[in-house]
């Protein structure tokens, strides 16, 4: 049964405030370029990052400070993502101390993020000026100026909650999440920052997350690049008041469905908001003979250029798509694949055992112009079954990251 969704964001969990502020980072006066978001007593605390071996150095300092599983704030800039400079490490500490001070907490209770343009000087006396202000500012109801202060290049804030119940009491889990372009997660995704006020050990935790993340963060592509700054962060702090999880028991199962359904909501609308993206693209794959190689075809498939660009030409190019499935790594045999497209204007076959069949370009066309498009492979060889989320490839694509920088 899936859990309920409900407003209020990464504040609908009890207990938890955010704030989003423009404190100068940014030229653009309008754009907000700081988030913080707090809970009101510690919390169990887990964290993924990116597997690129170029990180970003709030990454060095989040893995530090979570050492001991435990975390009370996050403080995440955007505009600048300050990675690959020689003093990063110092700034990122330093971003943590202001926020300590700014909160009466700990060094080691922060959790700290930023996003931006990489290899860039960065001056952290904005932050250090307006961070009073960020946390003065913090109320139940921020939580979508945090979701809107984390963004770069994406077009909407992106921001869900949902709320289920464990051992007869109310529990709430809220995300926002940013990510437009550079998005290829190894293990989540840009950004992306999860409260909850269910009672769940840490080491429970951190298994959901991982859990979750394998089907999710992990399961969406925009353009092939893995981040440097890549990281998805959840603090639970059981104000809920339900018994704590401590083992893989039935609570366990309902509260890793809802942080799966929350997980999904947010890949959706990263994978869909891509840079210059006219359609969300959802490949499904069923019949593998493994999940592993479900998996590997699925993000093969919503990875390639091509077939992207077919998917913007409305193009039922299936040949692109078998040739995706061609180049994934593994050993399966191809002669049993079929394929289709769909979008809410039908369904169309357009390969079967591997072969192309006889259709009608005009409905293909018809089912491609729709804004979420679907892709659905049988492979014919076993049970095993994965979605991936991607987009598709336009010319705005390009226009948006040739001058990126400048």
């Amino acid at each position: 049964m899936e859990a309920k969704q409900i407003s209020g964001g990464i504040c609908a969990p009890q207990g938890f405030t955010a704030a989003g502020i423009h404190s100068g980072l940014r030229k653009n006066k309008d754009r907000k370029d700081l988030a913080m978001i707090k809970s009101s007593v510690s919390c169990s605390a887990a964290a993924v990052y990116t597997q690129n071996k170029v990180y970003g150095a709030p990454i060095t300092v989040t893995r530090r400070n979570l050492a001991d599983h435990q975390a009370q704030a996050v403080i995440c800039n955007s505009g600048n993502a300050y990675t690959c400079l020689a003093d990063g490490v110092e700034l990122a500490t330093k971003m943590c101390d202001l926020a300590a001070d700014a909160l009466g907490l700990r060094r080691e209770d922060i959790i700290v993020a930023s996003t931006g343009v990489i290899g860039m000087p960065f001056d952290i006396q904005p932050i250090a000026d307006h961070v009073g202000q960020l946390a003065a500012q913090l109320s139940a109801d921020g939580g979508h100026d945090a979701a809107t202060a984390i963004m770069t290049t994406d077009t909407v804030p992106k921001e869900i909650a949902v709320e289920f119940t464990l051992g007869g009491r109310p529990c709430r889990i809220g995300a926002i999440a940013k990510g437009s372009g550079m998005i290829h997660p190894n293990m989540a995704t840009m950004l992306s920052f999860i409260t909850t006020d269910a009672a769940i050990s840490p080491q429970m935790l951190d298994r959901s997350l991982r859990e979750v993340v394998q089907d999710t963060y992990n399961m969406i592509s925009v353009d092939g690049d893995t981040s440097t700054n890549d990281m998805v962060a959840i603090m639970a702090n059981g104000l809920a008041g339900n018994p704590e999880i401590v083992v893989q028991d039935s609570d366990y199962q309902q509260f890793t469905a809802a942080l799966r359904q929350i997980a999904t909501v947010m890949a959706r609308k990263i994978a869909g908001d891509g840079e210059g993206a006219t359609r969300l693209l959802e490949c499904t794959v069923c019949g593998a003979p493994d999940l592993q190689t479900a998996r590997r075809v699925a993000k093969s498939v919503i990875t390639s250029s091509l077939t992207k660009a077919a998917i913007f030409g409305a193009d039922a190019n299936w040949g692109r798509v078998l040739c995706a499935i061609g180049y994934t790594e593994g050993d399966f045999a191809v002669d049993r694949i079929a394929v289709s497209f769909s979008s809410p204007k039908g369904c169309i076959e357009v390969c079967r055992n591997g072969a192309g069949i006889a259709f009608s370009e005009e409905k293909a066309k018809e089912i491609l112009l729709e804004s979420e498009i679907h892709i659905n492979i049988d492979m014919g060889l076993g049970a095993a079954s994965a979605t991936a989320w991607g987009c598709d490839l336009t010319y705005d694509y390009v226009k948006i990251n040739g001058d990126y920088r400048t």
